[in-house]
């Protein structure tokens, strides 16, 4: 997803934008670019390449000024990165200027017919088709309705052409305190503040300037002035946004005294635990409690089936809550890739819980897969980190992890939290069908100690270092586990691919044996996930056939197993705990691991290429 940031008021609004931009290039980084209307003129600056080294040097010029203006941090789709192709883009008379986030999916049958009318096209963006679209109504406005902007009115003309997904910011030389934005399927946020107002597709931009914001509907289109802004919506003759609170702080996302904000997420684990926890366990009962399922006892009872659709760590997340929930309530429950499940036409029976995971609440597939659950009258449960967020709103009923903002790509921080969730949600459908009352005392007693030994993990950062040195330079890996640990594998690989570009694979290991073993020699390691459990002389059965092939194996195993090196070339030791917990001890490691052989390597941990944070379009 790329990343917006737009302010009218009375002070500079390049500085402010540029910071806002900084604090969003996680989100895309191919290119940047700001305009600032200053005189009656668009002033546009544009680069490819990262903010820093391609926008700073704008302040320095002191003619780059105006208390009115939009940004844009790229992540590309239509146009390969390059300067012309970077926004804003401006329309075919120059007055209006444009930044914007999603896919315009007819922009080809769009610039043909503007093409027709004598429009001439500088980039290869679907963007630009939008910016003279805009425009040509505008040129064209006979006059907008009572209580509507005419520029409003040209955006909103031109919106109900467009076949797609966006986020938008727009101004116009005519008009230098107006601000107008609009929304659909890719998120914006109206930040309001005293004497100004901001526009910005993630919240972590304005809020060090103001924590009150509005969170705009599909389909809204919303006027911003200096001290107002009025809502509109296309479907509707009344749109309904309402003031919200920011719920962490501007230092929260900032990396403090960590070197990337991947490693600060990393040892904000345990507190985040914590947080997820917090209020949230009866131990009188000996179980948990929810605030905003929006569900009661009886209608959670009456569940038979539990689908979870998610994408990449939240996926990962989600087959560990599959294990939790089949075990402790002996619910059947199926875990779907987002992608695929918003086009299958899956039968889904009338007791079917739907629980969607996603850290931002904007990923599209989800969003996808929620509606169209919702559409078959099915309940929708949704885990989700961010407060306000279109997932978090649409859904009947939902769990906040409460993480605080996750800046770097690679998820860390909010894995561990909806881990978290998902125990405390296993519990509590467990303990109102079969779960004993000594045996979720148990389970939580459990939890409560995860965060202490998370700490003990991260006490052992620089042994890990020193591992992950050694292999630096290998091209492949495999991660291998069993059950619980399974999917701990899977989230291992994921990462070391995510931010070093190794090649990596994940399995169950009893699967080496079905092909992969063919792959192992003495250059390609093996990290294998075997704590002390049920399941772990068959796993070290593994193992060693794994050794006997000469290939390089790092183990993460329980305190205390001293067997496990005679066969490991390295051991990293995790605190003892009950084996559906496991993942969550084990998962530390697996990112550190990553992240010092990422660094190593010379790669950008936090912006890994090719990435973007949260994956709004298809």
């Amino acid at each position: 997803m790329c990343g917006i940031v737009g302010y009218v008021g009375k002070k500079q609004a390049a500085p402010i934008i540029l910071d806002g931009l900084r604090h969003l290039e996680y989100r895309g980084y191919d290119s940047a670019g700001i305009t600032v209307l200053h005189d009656g003129i668009l002033d546009t600056r544009k680069k490819k390449g990262k903010i820093v080294e391609g926008l700073a040097k704008l302040m320095e010029d002191k003619r780059f000024h105006g208390i009115l203006g939009v940004g844009h941090t790229r992540w590309a789709t239509h146009g390969e990165p390059s300067d012309r192709n970077s926004h804003p883009h401006q329309d075919q008379s120059g007055k209006i200027s444009i930044v914007h986030n999603g896919v315009i999916e007819n922009f080809e049958s769009l610039r043909d017919k503007l093409k027709a009318k004598g429009h001439t096209f500088n980039s290869e963006t679907d963007t630009e088709v939008l910016a003279h679209l805009i425009g040509d109504y505008y040129a064209t406005n006979d006059g907008a309705p009572d209580g509507i902007h005419p520029l409003t009115n040209a955006v909103m003309n031109a919106l109900r052409e467009v076949i797609g997904t966006y986020g938008i910011a727009v101004v116009c030389s005519d008009y230098p305190g107006v601000l107008v934005g609009a929304r659909r399927g890719s998120p914006l946020i109206v930040g309001v503040g005293r004497d100004e107002h901001f526009l910005a597709s993630d919240a972590s931009a304005i809020v060090a300037h103001t924590r009150q914001v509005a969170y705009l509907n599909d389909y809204d289109v919303v006027t911003v002035e200096s001290d107002r802004f009025d809502v509109k919506n296309l479907g509707s003759d009344t749109a309904h946004v309402q003031i919200s609170q920011i719920e962490y702080s501007a230092e929260a996302a900032e990396k403090g005294r960590y070197d990337h904000f991947m490693l600060k997420e990393i040892f904000e684990q345990p507190q985040t635990v914590r947080n997820a926890m917090r209020g949230r366990i009866d131990l009188e009962e000996s179980t948990t409690k929810f605030g905003g399922l929006n569900m009661t006892t009886a209608e959670l009872r009456a569940i038979d089936r539990v689908v979870i659709p998610a994408c990449g760590t939240s996926w990962h997340a989600a087959l560990i809550g599959e294990y939790l929930i089949e075990e402790f309530a002996h619910l059947p429950t199926e875990i779907e890739y987002a992608s695929e499940f918003r086009y299958r036409n899956a039968p889904i029976e009338k007791n079917t819980l739907v629980l969607v995971i996603t850290q931002s609440g904007e990923t599209a597939d989800t969003l996808a897969g929620l509606r169209e659950s919702k559409r078959r009258g099915h309940k929708v449960l949704a885990i989700c980190n961010v407060v306000g967020s279109t997932i978090a709103r649409e859904a009947d009923g939902g769990i906040y992890l409460h993480a605080g903002p996750e800046i770097g790509v690679a998820s860390t921080k909010a894995f561990a939290s909806q881990v978290t969730v998902l125990t405390l949600l296993s519990i509590l459908l467990g303990r109102i069908r079969m779960l004993s009352g000594s045996h979720g005392m148990q389970v939580i007693r459990a939890l409560e100690a995860i965060p202490s030994q998370m700490e003990a993990i991260l006490a052992q950062n620089d042994h890990i270092k020193q591992i992950a040195l050694k292999y630096a330079s290998c091209e492949d890996f495999f991660f291998l586990g069993r059950q619980y640990n399974f999917p701990a594998a899977l989230e291992g690989a994921l990462k070391l691919k995510e931010i070093s570009y190794i090649h990596a694979e994940g399995y169950p290991a009893a699967e080496m044996k079905h092909g992969p073993i063919a792959m192992i020699d003495e250059k390609t390691p093996t990290v294998f996930v075997i704590p002390t459990d049920p399941l772990y002389e068959k796993t070290y059965s593994n193992l060693e056939e794994i050794k006997a092939r000469k290939g390089p194996i790092v183990a993460i195993a329980t305190q205390g197993n001293e067997k496990i090196r005679e066969k490991a070339d390295d051991v990293i030791y995790l605190p003892p705990t009950i084996e559906p917990l496991n993942p969550l001890l084990a998962a530390l490691p697996l990112q550190l691991l990553a992240y010092h052989i990422a660094v190593a390597r010379g790669c950008d941990v936090d912006k890994p290429r090719n990435l973007a944070k949260s994956v709004t379009v298809e």
